[in-house]
């Protein structure tokens, strides 16, 4: 093993979260009247883990939008999941950090692409893993 070899660090693999019903709500954000920044001060957990991120878009017209959606979602890492519809509701959802630059820079993203195809945005939602025992808390005798 090489000097340098020792200094290097392998990353660990990043956190990736499915929109599968496991995780519990921490936050929601439905009105664009309300701050990102504003909606963030106010949850109470550690917002530097990954949390996973949901767009609500709905009103999309027709499947060509939701294809157009997914197609352009994807391209930053985003998954579409179609709710129902005609019109369609969808959930555009990813992993990320949330801050409320990131907050704000998607929900403007979100709202911009929904427009364009037609629809309308109706907020976000941040998912968090539930919260579970505590690990260095030994139980028992």
């Amino acid at each position: 093993m090489g000097l340098l070899s020792r200094f290097r660090r392998t990353p660990a693999p990043p956190v990736v979260y499915a929109d599968d019903g496991t995780l519990e709500l921490l936050v929601a954000a439905p009105d664009p009247a309300v701050a990102d920044s504003a909606v963030l001060a106010g949850v109470d957990a550690d917002l530097t883990r990954p949390l996973l991120v949901r767009h609500h878009l709905v009103g999309l017209p027709d499947e060509a939008a939701v294809e157009r959606a997914r197609a352009l979602l994807a391209q930053d890492g985003y998954t579409l999941t179609v709710l129902d519809g005609p019109p369609f509701a969808v959930r555009a959802w990813r992993t990320q950090v949330l801050t409320a630059m990131s907050a704000s820079q998607e929900r403007s993203r979100m709202a911009g692409l929904a427009q364009r195809l037609g629809g309308d945005v109706a907020g976000w939602d941040a998912l968090q893993p539930a919260a579970g025992p505590d690990p260095s808390v030994v139980s028992g005798p």
